[in-house]
């Protein structure tokens, strides 16, 4: 069986060191560029599984390499972001990219991000027909929502949501996307109406909602469906 291709994009050696080695070990084959343009360049010769990116660049931004890149390419990107980047990362988010992980950061935190990245790529809009999760079940094909076997009375926004969010389990979903996606595009700032209705939503799904293990915040950039 083939081992799958990482394609490392980050301009600084010491990370190149440290990852190379530790990925390998992780049993991926790694592929290295320290440039925006040359990591088009392998993202389309190498074909790489998936793509970790720096966003700071000497060439160009990392945002406009995951801009660049999605014209033409849903190869899973996971950012590479230091903590005082949050805009950035949010913006890296909204124009396509999978999931981020801050510097410093422990390999086995980038691994288990990189497996759910590289394991829900091909659960795209239409792809879920059923997810379970601590005694939570969403069944799409049904339209029904069950907690331990009783059905969950949910409104169409909250249902709307909840489906969203466990489309992309395992990955973040900035407010930007759950707004316009459930709401519409003109509601890409309302962030009362997001918060009300997680609220709302962890109220109905969580065994304890003022500690949810189902729908988690990722403070200032979304929320994330986990699974695990």
């Amino acid at each position: 069986m083939s081992r799958e291709r990482i394609l490392v994009v980050d301009d600084e050696p010491q990370i190149q060191r440290f990852l190379r080695p530790a990925l390998e070990a992780a049993g991926y084959d790694v592929v290295e560029a320290m440039t925006g343009a040359d990591a088009l360049r392998a993202a389309a010769t190498a074909a790489p599984s998936l793509i970790i990116l720096d966003l700071g660049l000497p060439d160009m931004d990392g945002k406009d390499v995951i801009a660049r890149l999605r014209a033409w390419s849903q190869v899973p990107v996971i950012i590479l972001s230091a903590r005082d980047r949050e805009a950035e990362k949010i913006a890296a988010l909204d124009l396509g990219a999978d999931d981020y992980i801050e510097k410093p950061f422990g390999i086995g935190e980038l691994t288990a991000r990189m497996r759910t990245a590289l394991r829900h790529r091909i659960q795209e809009d239409g792809g879920l027909t059923a997810v379970s999760v601590d005694g939570l079940t969403i069944d799409t094909v049904r339209r029904v929502v069950e907690r331990d076997g009783t059905a969950v009375k949910l409104t169409p926004k909250e249902y709307d949501l909840l489906v969203l969010l466990a489309r992309h389990a395992g990955r973040v979903v900035t407010h930007k996307t759950l707004l316009t996606s459930v709401w519409g595009p003109a509601h890409g700032e309302d962030m009362h109406y997001l918060r009300i209705f997680v609220s709302q939503l962890r109220g109905k799904i969580e065994r304890d909602p003022a500690n949810p293990k189902i729908i988690r915040t990722e403070p200032g950039v979304g929320y994330r469906f986990v699974t695990e």
